[in-house]
């Protein structure tokens, strides 16, 4: 089993431990699900911390718009009272203009909280500290977690349109995301050229663990450094003296 160490930049993300005999075409794809699937797991906390504060998300066309608005441009909410956080909510406006405001009660909102610190802690950077290696295991834990919670606070569903659920049924709208535009920022899914530079960082040290393999065979008694006389030929003037007709 070798043991990797992936970074983004000079930024620890993840180790990751695979078996020495792995294929390259096997590995490189694994790093990125895992890499990704990190990062959506880090959208869903930021989402559902929002969820808990406000409540669920507006309809697009009711985002950002003062109540005035919204009563003058008769709009209404037609989600907002089929997904009613259990136990009741209490209303806590989204100043962002973003979601109804109507929270889940304290109780729900703890258990929302709680769960996004559990399901933190599993794919943290803090774990290349602790010498914990992550897998897709730990990855798919986590978004259980966090789909388990939302559905204990919220047991009739969200809003097709709400970013949690979208997360979860993998529809999320990551445009924009590499120019700093939308809310939450998001990181970007590992790119193409990322990849390509990470499949050649796992090639070259197959191919050292592969020439190590190699030099543990005698191979190396017909190196040239390797013969006992070599330095004593050379001091008597006698190096590289070819004998026979030319």
């Amino acid at each position: 089993m070798v043991r990797l160490h992936v970074k983004r930049g000079d930024e620890s993300q993840f180790l990751l431990e695979a078996a020495g005999s792995t294929r390259l075409a096997d590995l490189a794809p694994l790093v990125a699900r895992i890499y990704n699937g990190r990062l959506k797991v880090q959208r869903l906390c930021s989402e559902m911390e929002e969820l808990a504060e406000h409540g669920i998300f507006l309809p697009y066309n009711m985002q950002g718009l003062t109540d005035e608005q919204i009563e003058e441009l008769k709009l209404k909410d037609e989600w907002a009272e089929k997904c009613v956080p259990s136990g009741g909510s209490v209303f806590k406006k989204d100043e962002i203009g973003r979601r109804n405001g109507h929270a889940p009660n304290e109780k729900m909102q703890q258990v929302i909280k709680k769960t996004i610190e559990e399901a933190k802690a599993l794919i943290s950077r803090k774990q290349v500290q602790a010498n914990v290696c992550v897998n897709m295991e730990m990855v798919k834990d986590a978004l259980d977690q966090l789909r388990g919670a939302v559905m204990i606070v919220y047991p009739m569903g969200l809003p097709p349109h709400d970013p949690v659920r979208m997360e979860f049924e993998d529809k999320e709208d990551l445009s924009g995301t590499q120019k700093g535009q939308g809310a939450p920022g998001r990181e970007p899914l590992i790119s193409h050229e990322e990849q390509k530079q990470m499949m050649l960082y796992y090639y070259k040290k197959q191919e050292e663990l592969k020439k190590l393999e190699e030099d543990e065979d005698d191979s190396f008694l017909n190196a040239e450094w390797a013969d006992n006389h070599a330095l004593k030929r050379q001091f008597h003037g006698v190096k590289d003296i070819k004998w026979g007709p030319r």
